[in-house]
């Protein structure tokens, strides 16, 4: 619900704050105080059109703050915590007109675009009166009325869109794939060429760097050779060497080994060295010999020189097209193939999508001719039971017609019945909410229909109806205009109603009817100070004998003893009408 409004520097309005109860809070005041202004702030908050007209003469701007208290999960509360709102400790929803005409919106202290303002406001208060306010502004909220009234209905509209949800996704795939066929083919023709392309040089794992060190090696052959077989002599010796030795490394450290060795008693330290010469020893030994391998080993090969040169030519190309290396190029022709197999497998996929709608194509016709049905059955009595809470409302000959109709469209949907009609992901009818105020007149859609105050009253017999405050996440809801042009008993009977509905949702009212107001749980007076502004303090709560005065004031303009009388009657009629007694306020 909505705890407070402030609102400053609108129109007449200097500042004013709405202290909010749950239940009806009615909004009175004597003709120009500013209760319209009350309404045109509440709209500015929830996200309304802006017009720097409405700034109070000598104010730099207009300025809107209210403060909801909702549940965690309210899609309210959910939306605007989407927006980036701190939703801590409920929801403070703030809008900005200056006087140039810039406007700016604000959820829990953060600046959102209007649009989002708009959103949330949608959840939080349905506003009626007012062309431009009021719920029942497009078809589509006529759809959302009809469904809301009847359970089965909503069942019904949940079990289309979910067979609808599915026979989208699979036209939509099927379509994406037909109209990709032909450059599938061109990808998968492509892909064939260059798979074949490395399917003809067969790289192995790793073979570019095995090639690379084999082309390296055969290149220098002589020149390894060479400087192998000069370490050989050097270590091994020979009297032919090119350096004339006549022996080797080898065997000058034989040599040293045995000149140590006789002596290596009589020190550690002498003892050591001899032990590390021969070491030395065994290792030039075994270098000795795995040189001379390596000699037998290398060998001049023109022709494997040639094979191997070609062979990295050949590598080196495919590298250049798919991957820096042959393990790259491999794993390139991997996800290639998986690529050629998905696309090859396209048409059986349109096939299997082919065979999966024609199944479920006479299944979503067949739910949606049961959804109509039910809308229709639904549609005549809500009509029915709008129209008698409309006879009490002071509107005893109109009549309210639910109409819900079909399109026929040659490519629509098909219905068990043959039938092709026009559908969407709401079913396959088309809802207008129409009106005949006067007997005999044709119904015509409401929002053409009615005037600002008997279009509130229809949404009034609708909410009370449709039991609104239960069955919708809105918590709140505003009525501006619903008694106009009545008085009487028709008054009675539309306060009565708006304390039916305040049972289950909160309700705000501005009325001029003491009729009206006498129903209230909170009623606020909005005064205007003797300058023709409403000041701080200019909206207050009046109980007891003030509030009594004041529903005298509505009825006979004065407070006399008479219509002070009267007053004291019509609350203890409404107090007892809805189960309080007149003692309890």
């Amino acid at each position: 619900m909505l705890r407070d409004i402030t609102i400053r520097g609108l129109g007449v309005i200097d500042e004013a704050v709405l202290d909010l109860a749950p239940g009806l809070n009615v909004v009175t005041g004597e003709t120009g105080a500013g209760k319209t202004m009350v309404v045109t702030g509440l709209g500015l908050l929830l996200g309304g059109r802006a017009d720097s007209d409405l700034v109070r003469t000598g104010a730099d701007r207009t300025s809107v703050e209210g403060f909801a208290d909702l549940g965690a999960d309210h899609p309210a509360l959910v939306r605007a915590a989407e927006a980036g709102a701190d939703v801590t400790e409920g929801l403070i929803l703030a809008r900005n007109v200056a006087a140039q005409g810039r406007s700016r919106a604000y959820l829990g202290g953060r600046s959102v675009p209007i649009s989002t303002l708009s959103e949330v406001g949608e959840r939080l208060v349905a506003v009626h009166g007012q062309a431009d306010q009021w719920r029942l502004r497009s078809a589509e909220e006529h759809r959302v009325v009809l469904d809301g009234f009847d359970p089965d209905v909503a069942r019904l509209v949940e079990d289309f869109q979910r067979l609808y949800d599915e026979h989208h996704a699979l036209v939509a795939e099927a379509d994406r794939l037909r109209s990709a066929a032909r450059e599938r083919a061109r990808e998968a023709d492509g892909l064939r060429v260059s798979l074949e392309e490395i399917e003809a040089v067969d790289p192995q794992p790793g073979e570019d760097e095995e090639l690379r060190a084999e082309d390296d090696r055969l290149s220098h052959a002589d020149a390894l050779r060479d400087g192998a077989s000069r370490a050989h002599v050097l270590l091994a010796g020979d009297d032919s060497a090119w350096d004339g030795a006549s022996g080797g490394a080898l065997a000058s450290l034989g040599e040293a080994v045995s000149a140590l060795e006789p002596w290596t008693g009589h020190d550690p330290a002498l003892a050591d060295l001899h032990r590390r010469l021969a070491e030395l020893s065994y290792v030039a030994s075994d270098l000795t010999t795995d040189v001379a391998g390596y000699l037998t080993d290398v060998e001049v090969d023109p022709a494997r020189l040639s094979w191997v040169q070609e062979r990295r030519a050949e590598l080196t190309r495919l590298q250049r097209k798919y991957g820096e290396t042959v393990d790259e190029v491999l794993a390139w022709a991997q996800d290639a193939s998986r690529t050629l197999l998905t696309l090859e497998g396209d048409d059986a996929r349109i096939e299997e999508i082919e065979a999966r709608l024609a199944k479920l194509t006479p299944r979503l016709g067949a739910a949606g001719a049961a959804l109509h049905d039910a809308r229709s059955t639904a549609a005549e009595r809500l009509g029915a039971a709008v129209t008698a809470e409309l006879g009490r409302l002071s509107m005893p000959r109109a009549r309210l017609v639910v109409g819900v109709t079909t399109q026929p469209h040659e490519r629509g949907l098909e219905l068990p019945s043959g039938d092709r009609v026009r559908y969407s992901r709401n079913g396959i009818d088309e809802v207008d909410i129409a009106l005949a105020a006067n007997a005999g007149a044709p119904p015509r859609t409401v929002t053409r229909a009615a005037s600002g105050g008997e279009l509130s009253r229809v949404m009034l017999a609708i909410e009370v109806v449709t039991h609104g405050g239960g069955s919708s996440t809105v918590p709140t809801f505003v009525f501006d205009e619903v008694d106009a042009g009545i008085g009487g008993k028709a008054g009675v009977e539309v306060g009565a109603r708006l304390a039916e509905l305040a049972r289950e949702a909160q309700v705000i009212v501005v009325t001029h009817l003491a009729q009206v107001a006498a129903y209230a749980d909170r009623h606020l007076v909005v005064r205007k100070a003797d300058d023709g502004q409403v000041a701080a303090s200019g909206v207050v709560e009046v109980a007891g004998d003030e509030r009594v005065r004041e529903l005298a004031r509505m009825m006979s303009g004065d407070e006399s003893d008479a219509a002070v009388e009267h007053a004291h009657q019509l609350l203890a009629s409404a107090r007892g009408r809805v189960g309080e007694s007149p003692e309890s306020a």
